[in-house]
């Protein structure tokens, strides 16, 4: 039987960080309705060479360090398989690629190569077939995007795994550098059936601890409750937040399509959540078909559902976006029944107590945000939103006096969780296509096929002046240099190698390290501005 364990490293642990980025400028012509948007509003990823949360930062902007262009004429390095689906978004840190698989294997590619410089198989998945439903096969392992805490050089995933022939979720953290297991913890709800719970959104970081969602495998089969847990990095006992507690009520999911938990300025952590099982509004309201912020200590401190959220329940019309938090305090919010709501941030309200709502029904703005379900996280440039619709990205910009949204351009493209990079949106379809969109006005501007995807969520990413996607089980690299940088010259295409190891066993790393290494003068400049931002995260982590 595995067990709890937290090793201890008498080691240094690497406290540099990265230079907070000038915010991204964008060219944008007028007469689009977006022309006057957001020119240094945008907050990118913190350092043009990491990414090393779901979708760039704690508040899950998707907006990219300054990039001068992305070339998708030829791919600059595509990975050999791994040895799993990809279902995570690939993430960026010193001169590697992380990514992890449904085999419960996290790898470390190289950024220059996409050779493998380590991987680390951490025990066998849980096979799908042993599952009361779902979609995702032929095994379910690390499904979540993993999050990499960048002064401790350690990378944490949520793994499915068999434990002693039965399903369990555990929590591990893993040296960046070498793949050590360095923190290994258990963290199914007590009580909870393992088998009926998946981890699906990304994970996050915030006051010490790993943040994330759990929710229930597709279909809603079997008996669950969704969760928010927080586990300290260094192993502690997990503390959650319940959705759906009362005796007798279950779901209330929290996937929202595999984005993270959005950390605010104040550390607070802010949640969409699924149908419950409260049908009626005779009965009490369970935070199910809603937003919620709770503090770092998963207080529940407000909260806002709409008037229809037993209807909403009944016809599995869940909340399955990442709240989106604007500039000016407001929040948008979305979800499977395809109006999106505009909020006041410092006042939810509770229920039915929308500033402005974007789609169908009484009171709402005439117009239809979104043809198909909208699900995972968005990119958010200023007041406006790129959102994930499943028929197509969609543009959506707030207005304050009065509240107000409006439907900028619907794309009918693609419609994976959105990022910004190089002045483009960029999105992968359904299709296996990654597009390149115009911000003005959702025409194609670039576009690379990428192969059969795996994931029906699936994100881009950039760092180490590459743009990176998932592919069904490799990942797929195009040159994205950063202002002023020369491209560097496509590699030749990494031999297949055989990347599992057994379980705990020492990780895989090839004779040549496969490591790129900084010129000591930008080191020294990032050491210092890494510093400053250093101090500043540990102010926010000491907070409520």
């Amino acid at each position: 039987m595995r067990r709890s364990r937290v090793t201890s490293l008498a080691r240094l642990r690497k406290t540099v960080g990265l230079l907070v980025v000038a915010p991204v400028l964008w060219g944008i012509g007028s007469g689009s309705g977006f022309a006057d948007a957001e020119v240094g509003t945008a907050s990118p990823a913190t350092g043009s060479g990491s990414w090393t949360v779901y979708h760039a930062n704690p508040a899950g902007t998707g907006v990219a360090a300054p990039v001068a262009a992305v070339d998708t004429g030829t791919a600059a390095w595509t990975s050999p398989a791994l040895d799993g689906q990809v279902y995570g978004e690939p993430l960026v840190y010193a001169g590697r690629v992380y990514v992890a698989t449904e085999n419960d294997t996290v790898y470390a590619l190289s950024a220059a190569t996409g050779s493998v410089a380590w991987s680390r198989h951490l025990a066998r998945p849980v096979p799908a077939a042993s599952l009361p439903c779902g979609d995702i096969s032929p095994s379910v392992g690390i499904t979540g995007t993993p999050v990499i805490d960048q002064s401790r050089g350690e990378i944490f995933v949520v793994a499915d795994e068999l434990d002693g022939g039965r399903a369990a979720h555990w929590l591990t953290g893993l040296s960046t550098e070498t793949g050590t297991v360095e923190m290994t913890r258990d963290v199914d709800p007590p009580g909870a059936d393992p088998v009926a719970l998946l981890q699906r959104t990304g994970l996050t970081l915030d006051s010490g601890r790993v943040v994330f969602g759990l929710g229930g495998n597709d279909g809603d089969c079997a008996s669950y409750r969704g969760r928010v847990v927080a586990v300290p990095e260094t192993g502690g006992p997990a503390g959650y937040f319940t959705v759906d507690a009362a005796p007798g009520e279950s779901q209330g999911a929290v996937w929202m399509g595999g984005a993270a938990p959005v950390i605010d300025g104040s550390g607070h952590i802010w949640v969409s959540t699924g149908n419950g099982s409260v049908h009626s509004s005779t009965q009490r309201y369970d935070d199910s078909d809603s937003v919620l912020e709770l503090s770092s200590s998963l207080r529940l401190l407000q909260f806002f559902a709409p008037s229809t959220w037993p209807a909403d329940n009944s016809r599995d019309l869940d909340m399955s976006t990442a709240p989106v938090l604007l500039p000016d305090g407001e929040v948008l919010l979305a979800g499977k029944s395809r109006i999106v709501y505009l909020l006041d941030g410092a006042h939810l309200g509770g229920i039915g107590r929308q500033q402005a709502a974007l789609g169908g029904g009484t009171g709402t703005i005439t117009g239809s945000a979104c043809g198909g379900d909208i699900d995972g996280g968005a990119a958010v440039v200023g007041l406006t939103a790129f959102l994930p619709c499943t028929s197509g990205v969609v543009a959506i910009r707030a207005a304050t006096s009065p509240p107000a949204l409006h439907l900028l351009w619907s794309s009918g493209i693609a419609g994976g969780p959105p990022i910004v990079a190089a002045s483009l949106v960029w999105t992968i379809g359904y299709n296996g296509v990654l597009y390149g969109l115009d911000p003005a006005t959702g025409r194609v501007r670039q576009q690379a096929a990428i192969g059969a995807l795996a994931n029906h969520f699936p994100t881009p990413s950039v760092g180490d002046g590459l743009l990176l996607v998932p592919g069904a089980n490799r990942v797929i690299a195009f040159a994205a240099p950063a202002p002023g940088a020369r491209a560097a010259p496509t590699p030749v295409a990494p031999a297949t190698r055989h990347a599992g190891s057994p379980p705990h066993a020492a990780p895989t790393t090839p004779a040549d390290g496969s490591r790129t290494w900084v010129p000591v003068a930008v080191a020294g400049l990032v050491i210092l501005g890494g510093l400053g931002w250093f101090v500043r995260w540990q102010r926010i982590r000491g907070r409520n």
